[in-house]
């Protein structure tokens, strides 16, 4: 066989002999590509190419295979997609902290590990073909990439069939990190090779499995840890009117039933990357709840006697993800300061909930009441 060597330039792509190696891997063939990792070995996930793949790299199919463009899941070759929204067409429910990792870090050098439960196993082996299921799939969990390269992107989006592609390297020999490393190793038993130049960050992608517990690092790579939790924490934003009655009472509610949702203590909310806090939209800085607030809260086992008071900024609204008011007035003020954020602002409830300040201690607990059940709903909505 003789392998075609593609010179090509990322600042001014040849589109044409990008489809012409999309066409190879479409009938079965084998294309080494630039990512900002390492070199891929494009493959369409069909059995007769990837058992080609196998004898190529020089493996036994026996599990998940560690590769350096980012695969490395385990043991099965990890999917690359040309476009970020195509995760959907695998991975029928997204996390929240994957949705968020996704949004933040691809395209990018990172493989996030999912894990389907059996009614999402279920929807795909019958959405996908056979081959397409079995080859992708390893005990309910399928690693995907998103890589930053336009070559890598336009490749992967030109052709038809799901690809998988890992580092372009025999088994046992480092990752290559430019187009002459890869003809050294793979010379007359691959199709074609795009030479897209050396590497961006010439190190294997990270790869990080996400679950209830928080983030579990599988491969170091481009990506620190410091990095991925920093990326990836969900931050829930509680506003009243002075942040020392409502807002506080749904901040210490949401820790409380989240939490319990997640199977962990309240005060490991943030080291698994849940972040809760609350403010005002009054100019008040450093007040206690209220002793009534306090009470309500207690009555429920719930404890908010060090909270104090701050003041709405535009800081605090653009760094959250969900934002939750308490009336209405609440989110004109939130959109008013962040237009930006108006999709991600809410009532907490389906219906303002009225300020209890001043009132009896029965009218706080009737307040905590309705916090609760909104609470307890909006916990309910979220797909951790």
């Amino acid at each position: 066989m003789q392998t075609k060597v593609v010179k090509l330039d990322y600042t001014n792509i040849d589109l044409g002999k990008i489809k012409e190696a999309a066409v190879l891997v479409n009938s079965g063939g084998l294309v080494a590509f630039p990512t900002e990792t390492v070199y891929g070995i494009a493959c369409r996930v069909q059995n007769d190419s990837l058992i080609r793949l196998d004898n190529v790299k020089g493996r036994e199919r026996d599990g998940y295979a560690t590769g350096g463009s980012g695969s490395a899941t385990g043991k099965y070759y990890t999917l690359h997609i040309g476009q970020k929204a195509d995760v959907k067409k695998y991975v029928p429910a997204v996390g929240l902290k994957a949705t968020k990792l996704i949004e933040k870090a691809w395209p990018g050098p990172l493989t996030i590990v999912f894990e389907l439960d059996e009614e999402g196993v279920k929807k795909q082996r019958n959405n996908l073909e056979k081959q397409v299921f079995e080859g992708l799939y390893k005990d309910n969990s399928i690693g995907i990439r998103c890589p930053d390269h336009p070559i890598a992107a336009i490749l992967l989006q030109e052709a038809r069939s799901p690809v998988v592609a890992p580092s372009a390297n025999v088994t046992g020999q480092p990752p290559a990190i430019a187009a002459d490393e890869v003809v050294a190793q793979f010379l007359g038993q691959i199709e074609m090779v795009l030479d897209g130049g050396p590497c961006k960050y010439k190190k294997s992608s990270t790869v990080v499995k996400i679950g209830k517990k928080g983030l579990e690092i599988l491969r170091d790579g481009a990506y620190s840890r410091e990095d991925l939790e920093a990326m990836s924490m969900i931050k829930f934003f509680f506003v009243c009117t002075g942040n020392t009655c409502r807002s506080p009472m749904a901040e210490g509610m949401f820790r409380k039933y989240l939490a319990e949702k997640l199977q962990c203590t309240v005060d490991h909310l943030d080291r698994i990357g849940y972040k809760t806090y609350s403010a005002g939209v009054m100019d008040w800085s450093g007040m206690p709840a209220s002793p009534e607030a306090i009470a309500a809260c207690a009555a429920k086992g719930i404890d908010i006697k060090a909270h104090k008071s701050r003041a709405l900024s535009p800081q605090l609204i653009d760094e959250s993800d969900f934002i939750f008011v308490m009336a209405e007035m609440h989110r004109e003020r939130v959109i008013g300061l962040s237009p930006e954020s108006a999709d991600k602002c809410v009532l907490l409830a389906e219906k303002d909930i009225p300020d209890p300040i001043g009132q009896q201690q029965e009218v706080y607990n009737a307040c905590a009441e309705q916090i609760e059940e909104a609470v307890r709903r909006r916990i309910n909505e979220l797909l951790i």
